[in-house]
């Protein structure tokens, strides 16, 4: 390896790094402002019903999720549908962190001691466009463009790893 090439996947590292640590700000911000939808079906809802108003839709799997055929279909059909309604998509490739994020407040909720309920689908995770503008937000903004910039290169679903903590 020349140092050349080393020095770019240092780069690409620290810049993956930044995009992560952008797409957790994100959807910090859409926790607190309520403007986050979880789930393949209730996402599937929210894209028949109001499409121009998701600005981010994130699909989350692991290795044995990328082998559930159904799943898979699903995927197919919202990145297709996100694709024609200018939908910027994300993969996330760790839905244990992206879980971590989401899921703070209601882990601590008396229904997940009793078990009683079953865990939310996360991998589907829509961000609509809150009353104030986007572009507003420099970690959304950051997210638009990386998507942007994925797409010039032909990758339409750019897959990122969130940080752990």
């Amino acid at each position: 390896m020349t140092l050349e090439e080393f020095s770019a996947g240092e780069q690409k590292t620290e810049r993956m790094d930044k995009v992560g640590d952008a797409l957790e700000e994100v959807l910090s911000k859409a926790l607190s402002q309520r403007t986050i939808t979880v789930g393949v079906y209730e996402a599937a809802k929210l894209l028949n019903v109001d499409p121009d108003n998701v600005v981010l839709c994130l699909l989350a799997a692991d290795e044995d999720d990328d082998r559930d055929v159904a799943l898979q279909i699903h995927f197919t059909l919202i990145q297709a549908f996100c694709c024609e309604n200018d939908i910027d998509i994300l993969r996330v490739s760790n839905p244990g962190r992206l879980a971590e994020l989401l899921l703070l407040e209601t882990e601590a909720g008396p229904a997940a001691s009793e078990g009683a309920e079953q865990p939310p689908d996360l991998h589907c995770v829509l961000v609509t466009n809150p009353h104030s503008s986007q572009w507003k937000d420099p970690a959304l903004s950051q997210l638009i463009c990386f998507c942007r910039e994925s797409r010039y290169m032909d990758q339409w679903v750019p897959v990122i790893n969130l940080p752990e903590r």
